[in-house]
């Protein structure tokens, strides 16, 4: 479990100086970009899901497919808030953890 201060006191890039800066977690289940993971759009964006036939496909009995291991935590991103500005900048690098406290 990590743990992290409301408030720090950060360079703001956007004030050009040290500010004190909220500290927030960003909401889970953002989804990045107009196309969805599993959409026929990417897929023929991709190249596949295209034509006729089976495309090389189904010819032969299926492969046993592997149980792969899942991770059981996720990564934890921060934002920072400028509390002078009110712009705020996401950190470099998430955190995987099980648990994140902003106290």
């Amino acid at each position: 479990m990590a743990k992290f201060p409301k408030t720090v006191n950060r360079f703001c890039p956007f004030c050009n100086k040290k500010t004190e800066q909220k500290v927030a977690l960003m909401p889970t289940g953002i989804k990045g970009g107009a196309l969805k993971h599993g959409s026929l759009k990417r897929a023929r964006r991709r190249g596949l899901n295209r034509g006729f036939g089976n495309q090389g496909r189904r010819s032969r009995p299926p492969v046993k497919q592997y149980k792969r291991k899942t991770k059981t935590t996720t990564k934890k991103v921060l934002i920072y808030t400028c509390t002078e500005c009110g712009k705020s900048i996401n950190a470099k690098k998430g955190i995987r953890t099980a648990k994140l406290l902003v106290e």
